[in-house]
């Protein structure tokens, strides 16, 4: 999920040939319930950001795993050794 709005999603997806709809929260309500949503830093430089956070959600809706400081490299290979 990002706070970008649909229509830059909607351009990334195109510029990228990304075959998923990536969600929009550009009001961060869903993004802030999340508590996904803080200060950052970066080169000594602190911000207000998104975290890379990932969630594990059940049938339910109820979260079974919480995956922080994500690295997008190898994450689908642990959310994968985690649901098999």
């Amino acid at each position: 999920m990002s706070a970008d709005s649909v229509k830059a999603q909607k351009n990334f997806c195109t510029k990228q040939s990304f075959q998923f709809q990536l969600l929009s929260d550009p009001d961060k309500s869903t993004i802030l319930a999340y508590e996904a949503w803080g200060n950052k830093k970066f080169m000594g430089r602190e911000y207000e950001g998104i975290f890379r956070y990932s969630y594990l959600i059940d049938e339910n809706g109820m979260i079974e795993k919480a995956y922080e400081k994500v690295k997008p490299k190898e994450h689908a290979k642990e959310v994968l050794g985690d649901i098999t």
